[in-house]
């Protein structure tokens, strides 16, 4: 980095002051008279021409000094000279970069450097001519210091004619002051340093690193159609970077700048060092059709066809812009676009032609797994509504009845499901035109003929792979393509049915070739490069030229009359279901019995009248949740929830279902969202405190009712309703429940059944596409089998041109879709196996049927049909661990405990010191006893209980709303509470601070709410062109509240905080006060598979030496962190004088960490490489009778050698002989 400063000495000297930059090629002078400056400068001439920028005094006197120069040497206005940049020093700066230098480090020149005075200017305004020798010539180093601290900071800003716009390219120019002059150059040709390159090319990914100087980085990695490389520019001072932090991925630039080696990278790699860049023009052909009546696509497939590539929104909207009547939709044995592809229809105003390209088979098998008839393709049309349901059907009975390797339609199936529907014969792989090809007799193929409703040609390209294929002795030329066309024609003559010219189009255009061929790759074998056929959508006139070989009335007859009138037969449809609501399984008499439920447990709870409170906020949720239809979404979770109960497992609820009154009050959340408040259990005397005064009810202090002297109960968390079902109540309610994981869950999901019936209960079917990841490794392959060298920046953007087609489908983890008993499943969606596995094999090997899903993605149906999330977790089953192992209720633990609520703040109820802990698992987070606690056991959040040593309840829920958010915490609430700004419990912490805040401050409640919205999803304060702000500015909303507001990502609801932290306080309160239950249920549950047992067992020596270890790893894997953490624990465990038990193979049970005189007996599944699967199989066998040798526990409890070699070696089998020991009585 070349920088130098200069001072004049001269007391009668016209520059007093200069700074020059060599890379940022800026000249900032200070001058007693600005405009003898100038004309000094342009005095210079074509000396100056090197420069980027001169200021003045802090203004940019760049345009007036250049445009003045120009003229002088004969420029046009309008152009700006341009020379090469001297190679220099420049981008050659350390990382990170030394902070400024003072002033007095750097060596002045010498006194008698000639500097300009204002004897020397003469006294007319015009600028002498280059040649004049009246100016000396300056000297300039090639190294030149900089000087920030002497010069205004206006010297060092962009000028004022960019009208102060903040980021962005300004006049099309993101760096740098002039436009770029001359040509780009591939990317592939930089093959060594160089100076003044140019490439065109897209932004792969960029972004600004501040540095420790506080000056930024700017790192960006571009790439054109031949390769890629890195780019990078400095920036002395901050502001100089806004230009380019506006920058995205996917945007055109033009760069120039110097190639250099990047010597991080060893001195291996190219990187372009900035010193320009400006918008660039993207390549993009514009392709229209022009024809006069344009054709209609039958023959097309979308991303979801595994090896299509069609995005469905540019076909839609390129069919729309082209005016084609409409477009078909025919992916591969699946449907799975049409959810969209409605959407945009909608969007483009397009008619679309639902269909499908089948999988046809001649007869239906008796055993589809043993099945080897081959499979055609076909062409299936929806007509109506008709058709579209029994395409639905079809798709269903190919996944689930007749799936071998394809989803298979046998053709009875296809004649019995035939009306509505439009059947086409397909391409190459056809039935038709394989006995076409096959040259089967005129008879035969009029007979075939007669199945379909139309006939099929494509362009001759597509076909094209035929010539090379031996088994086609008969095609050997294009006449002999054209030929089988010809004859299709014939044939479809003889037979009376049309024939339709069809793309078979897999991409959009001829362009994309290259991504096809790359996706492809994925199926070939090594060293073998196949070709593809041009499969791309063609216009009306590419089209018609494709068969020009053949009569123009024939060729237009097949190619736009005969496509537009299949078309005119289609309908146009809608293939999902409309009024979702209308849609909701029927229970006889929900409403009421949710109505009366609420009333009869708020007259229990808070007596009879209710308090106006109460009643209010009754009416205020049960109004809109009847009137919209919602009450048997709460009655129907309210029986799940009920059912657990009764099990005795809690259900914790997720999301923002606790903000809803009814909920709590119908047993489906135990969030009570009413203000804070007293009640007696016996009088039922209240108190709300409505003032914004207390945190939430937990935190009131213990007192005893005024009336008649029973101690009260304290509840209550604040929770405007608005935040789960809108302002108006008219939002779907999503009721997620957290069931305990495992057993409970399981059960659940079955009781779903016996409720609505096991024909209409389904799990939520996933779509899962190509990863940027397994698309880089396509491309990857796709180069090596061409011995094509890419670099990673060129592949990254190849790989982006295969990412999101369909790879898989699965199912949602907890999602049950739920189809009313009145109603067809094929009204919503088809149906098919999770992956298309039709069995699956269960815990101890035994083949089960596979899960039935949606053959839909659940999003896409999910507003249409009940969803139930019935999602697992590990709370509930800790809790219920608990209950079982102590015999302790945990519904009567108080959630204002001293000792508990200690936990969060200090290590004191733990008996232990910060020091002994540190002492092991090193000083991260070992001030607070929150180890292996939900929700606050990791080493960030017990940074966070480090930060603020949260006092009560609601503190802690308010650190669960700062963990979950996003933008939350960090460079925000840490900041506000750490300077002094706000408190604790003032900072925004979950979406209902921001609401509740608002309203306490006057701003109207729909504007609080809508603010609310905004924030919590990371979109500001405004939307839609709002004013939102004009309103918090009119009430005297703090700047530090809306500051924090506009740095919010995503905001946590409370109703869910509160949720989760009832759950972690009951476990905390086990912690303190029954430890060795508290680390029996932590080990087993949530140590699960990350038990280190060699070296947790051997005591606290051998865990501090591996968390040492794992600690010093650059990049420890998940598998080390998890142990690590696990590791933790157990340490803290034995600092509280708590001991470990070894493994033993008469006690320890499979997978379940056990009590035994007052120290834990570990598991089978503990042992390294050991799984479930074995550990009962121990456990089984071993209860049968204990196990006499080493051979016998590996014969009976199916235990491999080197299982047996491990536990040998902890000392499980220390007295178990190798082998049987025969004794005289075996005989």
């Amino acid at each position: 980095m070349g920088k130098y400063r200069l001072q004049s000495r001269n007391k009668n000297s016209m520059i007093t002051l200069m700074e020059v930059d060599t890379e940022c090629r800026a000249w900032y002078i200070k001058a007693d008279d600005r405009n003898a400056a100038v004309r000094a400068l342009k005095a210079m001439g074509k000396e100056l021409t090197p420069v980027e920028s001169i200021y003045v005094n802090g203004e940019d006197v760049s345009d007036e000094v250049f445009s003045s120069i120009a003229l002088d040497m004969g420029a046009p206005p309008s152009k700006e000279a341009e020379e090469p940049v001297p190679s220099g020093d420049m981008g050659t700066e350390d990382i990170p970069l030394p902070d400024e230098e003072p002033m007095e480090n750097f060596a002045l020149p010498p006194d008698d450097m000639p500097l300009p005075s204002l004897d020397d200017i003469p006294p007319e305004a015009a600028p002498l001519p280059p040649e004049a020798e009246s100016v000396p010539e300056m000297d300039m180093p090639d190294i030149l210091p900089d000087l920030t601290s002497v010069l205004p900071k206006s010297a060092f800003v962009s000028s004022p004619k960019d009208g102060g716009k903040k980021g962005g390219a300004v006049n099309g120019i993101y760096l740098g002051r002039k436009h770029i002059a001359g040509d780009p150059v591939d990317i592939r040709t930089i093959t060594d340093e160089a100076d003044g390159v140019i490439v065109t090319g897209t932004v792969i990914s960029c972004e600004v690193r501040e540095l420790r100087s506080k000056k930024k980085l700017f790192l960006m990695r571009l790439a054109d159609d031949t390769n890629g490389i890195s780019c990078k520019k400095f920036f002395d001072h901050p502001e100089e970077a806004e230009g380019v932090e506006s920058l995205k991925p996917g945007t055109v630039v033009k760069v120039r700048g110097n190639v250099r080696l990047d010597k991080y990278s060893g001195g291996n790699t190219l990187e372009l060092l900035l010193l320009q860049m400006e918008k660039g023009e993207a390549q993009v052909i514009d392709h229209e059709d022009n024809y006069p009546t344009p054709r209609v696509e039958l023959h097309l497939h979308t991303k979801m066809s595994l090896d299509g590539l069609i995005d469905n929104e540019e076909i839609i909207k390129t069919a729309a812009k082209w005016h084609h009547p409409a477009v078909a939709i025919t992916d591969h044995g699946v449907i799975q676009a049409f959810p969209k592809i409605q959407d945009l229809a909608d969007k483009y105003h397009q008619k679309v032609i639902y269909g499908m390209e089948g999988y046809m088979i001649d007869k239906i098998p008796e055993n589809p797994d043993t099945d080897r008839q081959q499979y055609n393709h076909i062409i299936i049309l929806a007509k109506n509504i008709t058709g579209l349901r029994n395409l639905y059907r079809m798709v269903t009975l190919s996944h689930l009845k007749f799936y071998r390797k394809r989803p298979l339609i046998p053709k009875p199936i296809l004649e019995e499901y035939h009306e509505g529907l439009i059947y086409g014969s397909a391409c190459v792989m056809g039935e038709f035109f394989r006995a076409v090809l096959a040259g089967e007799s005129d008879e035969e193929l009029i007979k075939k003929a007669k199945f379909y409703d139309y006939l099929e040609v494509q362009p001759l390209g597509n076909n094209e792979f035929l010539i090379n294929e031996d088994k086609f002795g008969n095609v050997n030329s294009q006449k002999d393509l054209q030929d089988l066309n010809r004859k299709v024609i014939e044939i479809g003559e003889k037979a009376g049915r049309p024939v339709c010219a069809t793309s078979d189009a897999h991409y959009m255009f001829a362009e994309d070739q290259r991504n096809r061929d790359i996706l492809l790759s994925n199926w070939e074998k090594p060293g073998k490069i196949e070709s593809h056929p041009p499969v791309y959508i063609r216009t009306t006139q590419e089209m018609l030229d494709e068969f020009s070989y053949l009569p123009k009335d024939k060729a237009i007859e097949i190619v736009v009359t005969n496509t537009r009138k299949i078309a005119e037969q289609c309908e146009v449809l809608k293939p999902l279901a409309e009024e979702w609501k209308s849609y909701n399984p029927k229970i006889a008499g929900a409403d009421d019995k949710l109505v009366k439920m609420c009333y009869d447990n708020a007259h229990a709870i808070y007596g009879d009248p209710l308090p106006k409170v109460v009643e209010d906020r009754l009416t205020l949720e049960l109004t809109p949740i009847i009137k919209h239809g919602y009450g048997v979404l709460y009655y129907i979770a309210h029986k799940l929830v009920k059912h657990s109960n009764d099990r005795g497992y809690l259900v914790g609820s997720r999301g923002s279902v606790g903000s809803s009154f009814v909920a709590t009050m119908s047993g489906i959340t135990e969030v009570n969202p009413l203000p804070p408040h007293y009640v007696c259990p016996k009088c039922h005397w209240t108190h709300f405190f409505t003032d914004g005064s207390v945190g939430g009810g937990f935190d009131l202090p213990d007192k005893k009712c005024p009336q008649c002297g029973t101690p009260l109960n304290k509840n209550g968390h604040d929770i405007p309703f608005a935040v789960f079902l809108g302002f108006d109540g008219d939002k779907v309610p999503d009721i997620d429940l957290n069931f305990s994981s495992g057993d409970d869950q399981g059960v659940a999901h079955k009781y779903t059944e016996e409720l609505f019936g096991r024909d209409n209960v389904f799990r939520a079917g996933t779509i899962a596409g190509i990863q940027d990841k397994t698309a880089y490794g396509f491309v990857k392959k796709y180069a090596e089998n061409r011995g094509l060298t890419f670099n990673d920046i060129f592949i990254e953007k190849l790989a982006a041109g295969v990412a999101g087609v369909k790879r898989t489908t699965g199912q949602h983890p907890a999602g049950i879709m739920v189809c009313p008993r009145d109603m067809d499943i094929h009204n919503f969606t088809p149906l098919q196996y999770a992956a298309n596995k039709k069995y699956l094999k269960d815990e101890d090997g035994n083949i089960i049927p596979g899960t039935i899903t949606t053959h839909f993605d659940y999003h896409s149906i999910s507003g249409r049909m009940l969803k139930l999330d019935i999602l697992g977790h590990d709370d509930p089953k800790v809790i219920r661990m608990l209950q079982d192992i102590t015999g302790i209720d945990p519904m009567s633990i108080p959630f204002d405990d001293k000792k508990t609520l200690s936990l969060f703040s200090s290590t004191e109820a733990l008996g232990i010191t910060p020091q002994q802990l540190a002492s092991v698992i090193g000083n991260k987070g070992v001030t607070v006893g929150a180890l292996g606690l939900p929700e606050y056991g990791t080493p960030f959040v017990r940074g966070m209980l480090e930060d603020t040593r949260p006092k009560n309840f609601s503190e802690l829920v308010r650190i669960s709303g700062f963990s979950h958010g996003t933008d939350v915490w960090l460079n925000n609430a840490q900041d506000l509470i750490k300077n002094g700004t706000v408190k604790l419990e003032d900072a925004i912490s979950t979406r209902d601070d921001v609401m509740n805040y608002l309203i306490n401050h006057g701003v109207k409640p729909l504007t609080s709410f809508k603010v609310m919205e905004n924030v919590r999803k990371g979109k500001g304060l405004e939307k839609n062109g709002s004013n939102n702000r004009a309103e918090l500015d009119a009430a005297h909303v703090p700047q530090w509240f809306i500051d924090s507001c506009l740095k919010i990502g995503y905001l946590f609801p409370r109703a869910h905080a509160v949720a989760y932290v009832m759950m972690a306080f009951r476990i905390a309160w086990f912690k303190v006060y029954q430890p060795l239950a508290y680390y029996a249920a932590y080990f087993t549950i949530r140590a699960e598979g990350s038990f280190n047992a060699p070296v947790i067992l051997r005591g606290l020596e051998s865990q501090k030496q591996e968390l040492a270890r794992i600690a010093s790893l650059e990049h420890p894997t998940a598998v080390e962190k998890g142990n690590a953490t696990v590791i933790e624990v157990a340490a803290e465990m034995y600092l509280r004088g708590l001991e470990f038990l070894p493994i033993s193979l008469d006690k320890s049970a499979a997978s379940e960490f056990k009590m035994v005189d007052g120290k834990l007996l570990p598991p089978f599944n503990c042992i390294p490489a050991l799984g479930d699967s074995v550990a009962k199989e121990i456990v089984k066998a071993r209860d049968s009778h204990p196990f006499t040798s080493k051979e016998d526990l590996r014969k009976r409890g199916k235990v491999s050698q080197t299982i047996i070699d491990t536990m040998d070696d902890m000392g499980i089998l220390k007295d178990l002989p190798e082998e049987e020991q025969m004794s005289l009585f075996d005989f």
